[in-house]
């Protein structure tokens, strides 16, 4: 199967999103680099993620549950029919969208949204369906391949983001819905919530996930013990996941999730309850669950995350950028293999809340900003 990275580099695309016509730009100096930040489209209702079509349009979702393609010029489509209905309450909705890494071949694209539920329940969900092309596309033969069970009374954390692996198999980061008393559920394994779990295109379960066949636990799951996952990519070179989910007042996380192992939440953090009380009895780290690899204190709010691996811009490859939420802004993250070794701050002038970041195939860096008149911004090196 077609690899993602591999899709989104392909030399046609590319040239297609190399000059979108812009609204506006700025110039902003960095440590290494002048950027110039353009604004492709503005008018955007609480976009969420976006995905980048082979004709050079981008697919963008806004939470309060509307699928559009916005064009390479910036023009904003209608909402696209056929996609299902969301609960929109708080942080529902409409959430990330992924295109199928043969696409360009089946059409075939993935959303997470919140699914209601009986009696004001709703969990995460995962359904995909075909993107007709003409002049009004639709979504048709939707088909829901994945649910986050147990469904619970919250409106809180429903992570999500979509990845595939460059094996074909799609990786779906969840929160674990934030109240005490589900939260808790996230170091139970007959539970999606607080997980990662890792299906076929198609929701069937890879015999090679680490709880198959164990006896009181879901078989999807690939690790446990996340709290509110909202940024998810794989890394360029090695094909490993990375997440990072949101810690309480402090704790943000950066993981790099593998088979069958627990990272935490909520018998450690470190961060602390709202309240300044301690999480569980206050512990950072304990015996057989695994540490972060970067995290923040105060909280960012951190969101989108893309790995940086273009020569577009020399000066950020190998970078990781990850979207800030409370603290609205950019941060830019220097590694060395595993290892966050710098953080840089970018774009705290903007006041904007940056929820999705992607590298384009252009080489560009893209963002969508979390507001009721949400722009996609666009990231070139200054000439």
């Amino acid at each position: 199967m077609t690899s993602m990275f591999r899709l989104l580099a392909a030399p046609a695309l590319a040239a297609s999103l190399a000059s979108p016509a812009l609204a506006a730009s700025q110039e902003v100096e960095t440590e290494k680099v002048k950027i110039s930040v353009e604004t492709v489209a503005s008018g955007l209702e609480h976009p969420w993620a976006l995905a980048f079509l082979p004709d050079g349009n981008f697919l963008v979702t806004e939470r309060p549950g509307r699928l559009r393609i916005v064009t390479s010029k910036g023009e904003v489509k209608k909402p696209i029919a056929g996609v299902p209905e969301v609960d929109a309450r708080n942080q529902g909705g409409l959430l990330d969208v992924a295109l199928d890494p043969d696409f360009e071949e089946n059409r075939l694209v993935y959303l997470t949204y919140a699914e209601k539920g009986e009696g004001g329940t709703n969990g995460t969900a995962v359904a995909r369906g075909h993107l007709t092309e003409s002049m009004s596309p639709q979504l048709r033969n939707v088909e829901v391949i994945f649910r986050q069970t147990p469904k619970k009374d919250s409106t809180l954390h429903f992570g999500s983001r979509l990845v595939f692996d460059n094996e074909g198999h799609l990786f779906v980061a969840l929160g674990e819905r934030s109240r005490v008393g589900m939260r808790e559920e996230s170091q139970k394994l007959d539970s999606h919530l607080g997980k990662v779990v890792r299906i076929w295109p198609d929701g069937t379960v890879p015999e090679d996930n680490p709880f198959v066949g164990a006896e009181d636990a879901l078989p999807e799951i690939w690790s446990y013990g996340h709290r509110n996952q909202q940024g998810a990519a794989l890394h360029p070179e090695t094909g490993k996941l990375w997440t990072n989910e949101h810690g309480p007042r402090g704790g943000d996380e950066i993981n790099i999730p593998e088979a069958g192992k627990n990272y935490g939440w909520p018998i450690v953090s470190y961060g602390t309850e709202y309240s300044g009380a301690p999480i569980d009895e206050g512990k950072s780290t304990a015996p057989g669950m695994e540490e972060p690899i970067h995290h923040w204190t105060p909280s960012i709010g951190v969101s989108g995350m893309a790995f940086y691996a273009s020569d577009a811009i020399p000066e950020w490859q190998g970078s990781l950028f990850v979207g800030g939420l409370a603290r609205p802004s950019l941060r830019r993250l220097t590694l060395d293999g595993q290892k966050v070794t710098a953080e840089e701050t970018l774009l705290e002038d903007l006041g904007a809340r940056i929820r999705d970041v992607r590298q384009g195939p252009d080489g560009a860096l893209y963002l969508l900003t979390d507001d009721e008149n949400g722009k996609l911004l666009r990231i070139v090196k200054a000439e």
